[in-house]
């Protein structure tokens, strides 16, 4: 590390999805400098966050919505394209209007206390020094696979939202789908068609909700996430208390009998899945399973610091972490929705201009 030059800013912020370029679009308007009193850091090979990496299939109608990032509304976009590539471009576009000189692809494989109240951010190929870290890294690159019984003798195909790349793999094929949340029901809606045969399974009934998502709706759900960072416990996602949403999509689903739900089985054999009953254990024969489990935060690189919790959780104070104040957590806990990450990254910025906390 001695070889290493070490580079002097103000705030570094790592990660490029809504959350950071949220952040960096705020600095910006304070009048801090791109690339000389901030520094955006990004591990992805091109914009989008992680949206450049969801199916191909997922179309932008079909995605949960994309709030603007602040500045720039997304306008016209087709809702027959790829979401993945709708965002992509309006990221792209959103760091070219704002010239935030996003580095990409940088991997940073650790954040240390710095001498003069400074942190260390190590990368592979250079040191930051920063007075303020925002880390905005959400959670795509950290895939939750469940562990059951029995599962490492499974014969057939397992995978993961984070590896799914649409039906066609599974034409014919008898399929599991496991989650109840938004990608559980898409992939369940989306395989049915080619599938030999699709079954749901959830370890709780999926609660489907009708009507319009407002905003007070949204502050409810983000208070009850929001109390558990408090805290110093893990996060809830913010879907597993707002519910599903009864689009008219998942209407036919329901009543066609595609979104028909079992509960969670109990153990996994080499040809499928158990599910043990009073009357004794009840098989079913399947091809695949596809786990639609979720992600946790990739916050891996901050061990360093030591932020957690004996709860395992991390306790905030707005964005700031109580352990470790310098360090603004955006996109993680109560704001790891987009509308959430958006005003995280101006709370943050709004705090970091502030000083040091009390």
């Amino acid at each position: 590390m001695n070889a290493i030059a070490v580079r002097e800013v103000r705030v570094v912020v790592i990660g490029a999805g809504q959350a950071g370029l949220s952040a960096a679009y705020f600095l910006r308007r304070a009048g801090l400098r791109p690339g000389e009193d901030f520094v955006v850091l990004d591990h992805s090979p091109g914009p989008g966050g992680a949206w450049q990496f969801r199916w191909p299939t997922m179309t932008y109608s079909a995605a949960h919505r994309v709030h603007d990032l602040p500045g720039m509304p997304l306008e016209g976009a087709d809702p027959d394209r790829p979401a993945a590539e709708v965002v992509a471009g309006y990221f792209a576009a959103y760091e070219r209007r704002f010239d935030l000189r996003v580095r990409r692809p940088v991997d940073v494989r650790a954040v240390r206390p710095g001498p003069d109240g400074r942190l260390l951010v190590e990368t592979g190929g250079a040191v930051w020094s920063a007075a303020a870290l925002v880390n905005a890294t959400g959670t795509w690159d950290r895939p939750f696979w469940p562990r059951y019984p029995g599962q490492e003798t499974f014969r057939g195909r397992q995978t993961h939202t984070a590896l799914y790349r649409g039906p066609a793999g599974f034409a014919g094929l008898r399929v599991v789908v496991v989650g109840g949340g938004a990608s559980g029901t898409q992939h369940v809606m989306e395989l049915a068609p080619v599938a030999r045969e699709t079954t749901w399974v959830t370890r709780t009934e999926p609660v489907f909700v009708p009507g319009p998502f407002d905003a007070g709706r949204g502050r409810a759900a983000v208070a009850l996430v929001a109390d558990r960072v408090r805290r110093g416990l893990p996060p809830s996602s913010v879907v597993s208390v707002t519910g599903l949403p009864l689009t008219p999509r998942i209407e036919a689903a329901l009543a066609s009998g595609v979104l028909d739900r079992r509960p969670m089985f109990d153990r996994i054999t080499a040809r499928g899945v158990v599910w043990r009953t009073p009357d004794g254990d009840r098989t079913l024969e399947v091809d695949a399973i596809v786990w639609a489990t979720g992600f946790r935060a990739a916050l891996d690189h901050l061990a360093p610091l030591r932020l957690r919790e004996p709860g395992g959780g991390i306790t905030m104070d707005g964005t700031r972490v109580v352990r470790e104040p310098r360090v603004h957590l955006v996109g993680y806990g109560p704001s790891a929705s987009t509308v959430g990450a958006g005003r995280a990254g101006r709370a943050a910025v709004r705090e970091i201009l502030a000083g040091p906390a009390a």
